[in-house]
């Protein structure tokens, strides 16, 4: 009797301990943003960016009106935003908090974009930049950081997940299966395993395949980043390995240079030609994924014939493939908003995992944050090892270098340049 009753009340207090557990994990998982200025504080909120609309965004002023129900939240687009928005931050009507771009950091005629943004690394402004990878934020020569990536972006390949699972093979990770994987879809009767946009230089098959090839062969090399930055002539040699590789790619890979040249821009038309249910394998970035969602409706093979997919890393070597890590959109505040505080606040309450991941896939985009497990599209971008991982704001790979590489694999991938004429331009290439 004694040790029935002991029996029961030690499984008595393991359930009240578990329950215990689960109500101190329930908490930490409401333990997020909490308030720090008053909640009926009255103003305006202005966010300044180039898309048309911002639907993801909206929804988080939505929210962050449960906190600041007087706070008035409004996006704002701004045209020809590259150019204009220097202009914008030096008006009456400057926005209190705006989309920043990396590239723009040390370039003149952007000067007011960085000039305006108030130091994002500033302790007192309590943000969360422990949850965004490292890897993608901007590092300045000051050690300041006027912007915080809010999306980041890669390059890969949508997967037509039920046509590898129909025909029993498995997404390659390494560059050898990728060869067998596109031969053993011709073996199976598919026209064209791998597709990718060819028309434009930007965001080509060509260079969606082998940048991230490319910035793995420089990545350790410093001295190698430095000549090509300042686009020394002899820097063209580090190119070599990587057109070497996009004609033996295509070779390998038997891509159908004539069939990709029908895809007429690197956005809607590679969604609605992938939708087509006929290609296994479509290479495009992230951006192109993030319009993907709308589109399923606007396809009517893939209305007839819907079927799963994802987005993975393209395996350009046997050491497997490398995760381009690049921030996308990035968030400044301007440091002369006249609601400065409520501006600091509406940050401190969006960079957080939870409203970053939940903004990015609204969006359909990347999330900076740490995890990108949570959402299966891109899923397989967290599973690449931390060796594989390149991120050209850690190698300091600037964007004149990267045009010469573009162009000159592009000249390349097409027949237009021989290797050799390719390396020997370097430096000349222009955007």
């Amino acid at each position: 009797m004694k040790k029935t009753m002991s029996v029961f009340l030690a499984a008595l207090m393991i359930l009240g301990l578990a329950a215990c557990g689960s109500e101190k994990q329930e908490a930490k998982k409401e333990d997020g943003f909490k308030p720090s200025l008053d909640s009926s504080t009255k103003c305006q909120i202005t966010v300044a960016g180039g898309y048309d609309n911002f639907e993801a965004l909206e929804t988080e002023f939505e929210q962050f009106n449960k906190y600041y129900p007087n706070a008035e939240m409004k996006y704002t687009k701004v045209d020809d935003y590259n150019n204009m928005i220097g202009t914008v931050l030096n008006g009456n009507d400057a926005p209190d908090i705006y989309v920043n771009y990396s590239w723009m950091y040390g370039r003149e005629q952007y000067k007011s974009s960085i000039d305006h943004a108030e130091d994002l690394s500033n302790p007192s402004l309590k943000l969360d930049r422990d949850c965004i990878r490292s890897n993608i934020i901007l590092n300045t020569d000051d050690g300041s950081l006027p912007m915080l990536p809010v999306f980041s972006n890669t390059y890969g390949m949508l997967v037509n997940s039920d046509l590898f699972k129909k025909e029993g093979l498995s997404v390659p990770t390494t560059y050898s299966e990728l060869v067998k994987v596109c031969k053993a879809f011709r073996e199976k009767g598919y026209k064209n395993p791998l597709m990718g946009f060819t028309n434009e230089e930007t965001t080509s098959l060509f260079t969606l395949t082998i940048y991230p090839f490319f910035c793995g062969t420089v990545a350790d090399d410093k001295e190698a980043v430095k000549k090509l930055n300042a686009l020394e002539k002899s820097a063209g040699e580090y190119m070599r390995p990587s057109l070497e590789k996009i004609e033996q790619f295509i070779k390998d890979c038997d891509v159908d240079l004539d069939a990709c040249s029908k895809i007429e821009n690197n956005y809607e038309a590679v969604i609605l030609r992938f939708f087509e249910g006929d290609v296994p394998m479509m290479t495009c970035s992230g951006d192109t994924v993030s319009g993907t969602k709308k589109r399923e409706s606007q396809s009517e093979k893939f209305i007839a014939n819907p079927f799963s997919y994802a987005f993975a890393p393209v395996p350009m070597s046997d050491d497997g493939a490398n995760f381009l890590d690049m921030p996308n959109l990035q968030f400044s505040v301007n440091k002369d908003s006249k609601s400065l505080n409520m501006a600091n606040e509406f940050m401190r309450f969006l960079i957080t995992s939870q409203e970053l991941n939940k903004m990015a896939h609204n969006k359909g985009l990347m999330s900076p944050t740490k995890d990108l497990s949570f959402n299966s599209m891109y899923a397989a971008f967290g599973k690449v090892p931390k060796s594989g991982i390149v991120s050209p704001e850690e190698i300091g790979l600037t964007d004149d270098a990267v045009i010469q590489l573009r162009q000159a694999v592009y000249g390349v991938g097409t027949g237009a340049m021989t290797i050799d004429k390719a390396i020997a331009g370097f430096g000349t290439f222009t955007q």
